[in-house]
């Protein structure tokens, strides 16, 4: 199996299901998939959070859409969202659990423990 690095030249709708395949692909072509156990996993995505969180931790609140951001900075925050995002997805693999079930089933959960009680009128 040879990892591949070209991507799609337009944009489309990415699942779980292909970054997972191509995260264990690109694992397995390195010979790295020995170092991935949960445990270190787990360590390598809480290291990313906090990477992730040096980039706001001086910038007091953020206007949705970052408009006083530079292209740069975006750039940099897509860098370290995408590694949290990745680790993740291959935490999940290995422990064997379909993430993306398991996101729509807490979305339903959460949706009994807070019900809509209140909405707001147009």
């Amino acid at each position: 199996m040879e990892y591949s690095s070209e991507f799609p030249t337009t944009p489309k709708d990415v699942s779980l299901q292909e970054l997972r395949e191509r995260l264990a692909e690109f694992a397995e072509v390195r010979g790295w998939e020995q170092y991935h156990s949960p445990r270190n996993l787990l360590l390598a995505l809480v290291g990313e959070v906090g990477e992730l969180s040096e980039i706001f931790q001086w910038k007091g609140e953020v206007a949705r859409g970052l408009p006083n951001w530079s292209s740069d900075d975006k750039e940099h925050l897509g860098e370290e969202l995408s590694d949290v995002l990745l680790y993740l997805v291959q935490l999940a693999d290995v422990c064997g659990l379909d993430l993306g079930q398991a996101a729509l089933a807490k979305i339903v959960k959460n949706g009994k423990k807070y019900p809509v009680t209140n909405q707001k009128e147009n």
